[in-house]
């Protein structure tokens, strides 16, 4: 009779390393702050867009860097580039306006949302020299490096 008894199945993973005091805390904060806990309205207005932080790519090339974000959505028009010397901010708004008539109904939304993202640059720019240009909501900046900032290469002896 004792045969007839299954054991349960355990699963065949090895444990993961035991965590940190720090690693422990920061998702025990996770899992009781999820992302969003700060936005009360958030139930009451399901469908409001939501602007997010554009994804950046920076590309350190030997004469100029390169920085491509994704902002599908946003016009030309409402997008704002700032460069300092070390540092490129790119702002923009989006906008969206929908009305619908069927005879005595009416309905009208409105929808913005805005972003701001400032990025470090791996070198020193000559923003005067900036060239943007955008195709299918990827905007890619062209930064030229100032002479002084070129990377030289070092033989070791």
């Amino acid at each position: 009779m004792a045969k007839d008894i299954k054991k349960p199945d355990l699963p065949k993973t090895r444990p993961s390393r035991a965590l940190s005091p720090f690693e422990e805390m920061d998702q025990l904060f996770n899992h009781f702050m999820r992302r969003g806990w700060m936005r009360p309205w958030r139930s009451e207005w399901p469908d409001m867009p939501e602007m997010k932080l554009p994804k950046v790519d920076v590309i350190d090339r030997e004469a100029e860097v390169i920085v491509k974000a994704e902002i599908p959505g946003v016009d030309k028009k409402d997008i704002d580039i700032s460069v300092g010397e070390d540092s490129l901010t790119i702002k923009g708004e989006t906008k969206h306006e929908e009305k619908e008539e069927k005879g005595d109904y009416y309905r009208s939304e409105m929808t913005r949302g805005a972003f701001s993202r400032t990025v470090a640059l791996p070198a020193t720019v000559d923003a005067a020299g900036a060239k943007a240009s955008m195709d299918n909501g990827v905007l890619e900046i062209s930064l030229p490096k100032v002479e002084k900032a070129k990377r030289l290469s070092i033989p070791v002896s």
